[in-house]
């Protein structure tokens, strides 16, 4: 294609919004002249769709319930005054809440003033507070932030041994909707057992988000922990950072609550348009459905060309693949679909994989992310006229361009500075987008089955695992893994997998290696 001609097709296909400083370019993506009115009735109904789950329609029909991550960012959209009144209402305890934990005001047990805080959640209950804390994260934040994301006992003693002051002043969050999932709870009880092991109380230390009536919460409530604030179940974990989920961890970091939201709520404005070819998410949603021919045949790539964006896509991860990898459609049937999300940075990406982005098996679309304005500190030369952030865009518009000289199609999206605002509205672009992807393929995108078929299986092996250590400590003998197995009556891998844990793990008991892992021998 000419110069001439993509300059043309450019202009076609580059869509702006001038007042908050936002644009897509779509025109690298190879998608024919026919292609708006070939999908122009899916699109319409997939708007019509997101009309009926803003005003408060069961948008997630197995589980019957409601999907209202957008009433967070404009609570006048809520279908009842009492979820507009939770809102506000909630978003304000927090914010004072902050204010008083900055003042001094409220004081950790210790009487000292807090120093750190310590995120303890898993999934969505961590991704957005963790990509929103390292996005927009200043020297002068009030309070240090850290985060418990797994239950990796290793990396757990890691992060308590970074927080320098210790847990006296260490403001703790336990974020998880039930109370019940596993790695926070087993997150929450470390870092109990640390403030007991400095003889320290834990309970003015902790903080609850939470369901109303979880586990969670009877814990907070019995224990006399410092504050309790909520979680609604018409807000799923993976678009619950504009909840309390995000809101307190941002909150409490000092960061800009307001901006995020009203970022949020101009991107969902700009959104709401029915004119496709003006509406960012849809376009970004039928570029998706484009690139992958509808089944997701193609990978997501993001590159955003700004380091306070290394977690996008981990963040967009868990938002993608979570809500669009599904085997059945509304309808039943087996469809198996699914975007894969990878991403590092720009220019990063330029010595890392971009060698096969070019080069390799065409198997992907590129989504750049461009923050117009490079920094807000006086730039530098390091060449005559030329700068380092320079450099950032000459790399981002010459790997398009290189991209673009192999057939590989990208998109590139524009920001013209980075702040809450342009975070909060890059959120919701792409979780808007998700959305309108769902309808267009016909599928749930606010469930997620795979995920607790993941929590059962796993569940079940640690039955298994209570029943292997209880044989083999009442046996007193060395046995293999299929005795074993035939013992607590399970599969021999399993089983076999499990005793190497213990091994590993439990002083008590001893592995003797044999031949082939069937005569390997355990015993305590």
């Amino acid at each position: 294609m000419s110069t001439t001609t993509l300059w043309q097709r450019f202009q076609q296909y580059f869509l702006s919004y001038d007042d908050i400083g936002f644009s897509i370019d779509i025109s690298r993506m190879n998608f024919p002249e026919d292609f708006f009115t070939g999908t122009s009735l899916a699109a319409d109904r997939a708007c019509k769709q997101m009309k009926a789950l803003e005003a408060g329609g069961i948008a997630n029909p197995d589980e019957k319930r409601m999907v209202g991550h957008y009433w967070l960012r404009n609570p006048s959209l809520a279908p009842s005054p009492e979820i507009k009144e939770a809102i506000i209402s909630t978003k304000k305890a927090i914010l004072e809440f902050a204010a008083n934990v900055h003042s001094g005001k409220i004081l950790s047990a210790s009487g000292a003033p807090f120093t750190d805080v310590l995120i303890v959640g898993i999934g969505g209950s961590a991704l957005g507070p963790e990509l929103v804390a390292d996005a927009l994260w200043n020297s002068t934040d009030p309070l240090r932030v850290h985060f418990l994301d797994n239950t990796d006992p290793d990396g757990m003693d890691k992060v308590l041994d970074q927080i320098g002051s210790g847990p006296g002043t260490t403001l703790v969050v336990v974020i998880s909707k039930s109370g019940g999932t596993k790695e926070p709870r087993n997150g929450m009880l470390t870092v109990q057992a640390a403030f007991r092991k400095a003889g320290l109380p834990s309970a003015k230390n902790f903080v609850a988000v939470t369901g109303e009536g979880s586990d969670l919460d009877k814990v907070a409530a019995s224990e006399g922990w410092l504050r309790r604030f909520p979680m609604w179940d018409w807000v799923g974990g993976r678009t619950s950072v504009m909840s309390a989920v995000g809101l307190v961890p941002m909150a409490l970091q000092g960061l800009d609550v307001a901006s995020f939201l009203d970022g949020a709520a101009a991107m969902d404005e700009k959104t709401r348009t029915d004119d496709i070819r003006r509406n960012a998410a849809m376009l970004l949603a039928l570029m998706w459905f484009h690139a992958g021919s509808g089944h997701g045949l193609k990978d997501m790539v993001i590159l955003p060309y700004k380091d306070r964006l290394l977690l996008f896509s981990r963040y967009l991860q868990q938002l993608v693949m979570e809500s669009l990898g599904k085997e059945l459609d509304l309808d039943g049937r087996v469809v198996n679909q699914g975007i894969a999300v990878y991403g590092n940075k720009g220019s990063t990406d330029q010595h890392a994989y971009v060698q096969q982005l070019r080069d390799g098996i065409n198997n992907f679309f590129v989504t750049f992310i461009e923050v117009r304005k490079a920094a807000s500190s006086a730039p530098l030369e390091v060449e005559p006229e030329v700068t380092p952030g320079d450099y950032l865009q000459g790399f981002l518009r010459g790997t398009r361009s290189a991209l673009h000289e192999n057939a590989r199609e990208s998109l590139t999206i524009s920001i013209p500075e980075f702040n809450a605002f342009q975070l909060g509205a890059l959120i919701a672009l792409y979780e808007r987008a998700v959305g309108f992807y769902g309808s267009l393929v016909n599928i749930n995108a606010y469930h997620q089955p795979g995920v607790e078929a993941g929590k059962k299986a796993a569940a079940r092996i640690i039955e298994i695992q209570r029943r292997v250590a209880a044989h083999i400590k009442k046996s007193g003998k060395p046995e293999t893994p299929e005795q074993v197995a035939l013992a607590v009556d399970a599969d021999p891998e399993e089983v076999f997998h499990i005793l190497r844990h213990l091994a590993a793990n439990r002083p008590g008991v001893r592995m003797e290696s044999g031949r082939i892992p069937a005569l390997d021998t355990f015993c305590a």
